[in-house]
């Protein structure tokens, strides 16, 4: 008898999912932005402090001088560069070393042996003078205002990390234009939420900044992980140290724009992800964090929905469903709900991009996300399940729009 029920509660899974989430996320997204976002910032004295950027560089040849040329703009007395090359297979050590003359207030760190990014972040944070370490990629370029607006965070003592708010370079492909309404949509509105709960999923690797002495007590970056950015946003968060979200502090960043490159990413992303809640999600369980615990949940349901896809897809096709519960039903639902959530995310995110006339273009990318999560979580779950265990891990170079931009995997 339970047996018949199961379509029933397979297909109500399906459909409630992604009407459910999104509606939460939309309504933490606007308590955030009522609250802290739509307020003009203030910034006080505190905000001119030193600080350290440390850029890891891996095969980087092609990206590394607009990145640096981007931190010009940047007091040469109130911030040291510090661009660790690890293990370059190109002429990225050479590129940096040149960079680096003309600069006082830039060093240059070569690894002969690729650790990967944890491992190089961990290291260039060792050799920082400062007590602020702000974290971008070698791919990126930084606004001039966002440290300044990121360090305003740090007048607490409670809080460890800033994350800024990474926007999609490199635009000429549907798969780049598609992102850019991921960002305003999903990670945006997500990141609202999750700050709205007093916590975050992760800080965003590409734009980071840390208080050293808050990563210097949970031992700095993880290197078995390919995520290093989830797996300190989490070490720090259990340790009882807050994080933040400044959406106003940006850089522009390349993002893949082929679909083999976003697969690569997301994958990564995904593996990483998990990785990260199974050394965590135990603690997290036995705490009183309520905010870890909801973004737990979360997390869970999302896992959930990836494995019921297929099943449910299985049971429209050829299963017997015997209260009319149809795969249309959550199609509709769903995108339904993506319009609803973009239209939503531009609202609240749409001042921070350069060109509202990509939405359109990027309006299903909600419910494309969807489907691309489900497909991730499906291979890379059993990957970390099954997979060999890494002491280091490594970097590999994911085509982005025609030229090859390093990424850790």
């Amino acid at each position: 008898m339970i047996f018949s029920y199961l379509p029933v509660l397979f297909t109500s899974l399906f459909l409630i999912t992604p009407f459910v989430l999104p509606l939460i996320w939309i309504m933490g997204a606007f308590v955030f932005y009522f609250k802290r976002e739509r307020h003009r910032s203030t910034l006080s004295e505190f905000s001119n402090q030193p600080y350290t950027i440390l850029i890891p560089c891996f095969n980087e040849e092609k990206t590394a001088e607009a990145t640096i040329r981007s931190l010009d703009q940047l007091p040469s007395d109130q911030c040291e560069i510090i661009a660790i090359n690890d293990g370059s297979r190109d002429k990225t050590q050479s590129v940096l070393e040149k960079l680096a003359m003309s600069r006082p207030n830039m060093r240059v760190i070569n690894l002969v042996q690729n650790r990967g990014k944890a491992a190089a972040l961990t290291l260039g944070a060792m050799a920082s003078r400062h007590e602020f370490i702000l974290c971008i990629d070698a791919d990126s370029e930084l606004d001039p205002h966002a440290p300044r607006l990121m360090m305003e965070h740090f007048r607490d003592p409670h809080v460890a990390g800033v994350t800024g708010n990474p926007r999609v370079k490199n635009r000429g492909t549907l798969v780049g234009r598609l992102q850019v309404g991921e960002f305003s949509a999903l990670v945006g509105m997500i990141k609202r939420y999750h700050q709205s709960l007093g916590r975050l999923f992760a800080l965003s690797g590409v734009l980071a900044m840390f208080r050293k002495s808050a990563v210097e007590s949970v031992g700095y970056w993880d290197t078995y992980t390919v995520t290093e950015d989830v797996g300190i946003s989490w070490k720090l968060q259990t340790s009882g140290w807050a994080l933040k979200y400044e959406p106003k502090a940006t850089c522009d960043v390349l993002m893949p724009d082929t679909l083999k490159g976003l697969w690569k990413q997301r994958l990564r992303w995904a593996q990483g992800g998990f990785e990260v809640i199974l050394r965590h999600g135990r603690s997290v369980l036995k705490s009183r964090d309520t905010g870890l615990r909801l973004i737990l949940l979360e997390y869970v349901f999302s896992v959930t929905w990836a494995f019921l896809l297929p099943v449910t897809i299985a049971i429209a096709l050829f299963g017997h469903n015997p209260h009319d519960i149809n795969l249309s039903y959550a199609i509709l639902l769903t995108g339904v709900m993506s319009f609803l959530q973009f239209a939503v995310g531009m609202f609240l995110h749409g001042r921070y991009e350069r060109s509202a006339k990509l939405g359109f273009v990027a309006i299903w990318y909600p419910f494309a996300y969807w489907m691309i999560n489900s497909f991730v979580l499906f291979v890379a779950i059993p990957k970390v399940l099954f997979g060999p265990k890494r002491q280091f891990s490594s970097w590999i170079s994911p085509d982005r729009g025609g030229v090859t931009y390093a990424k850790n995997n």
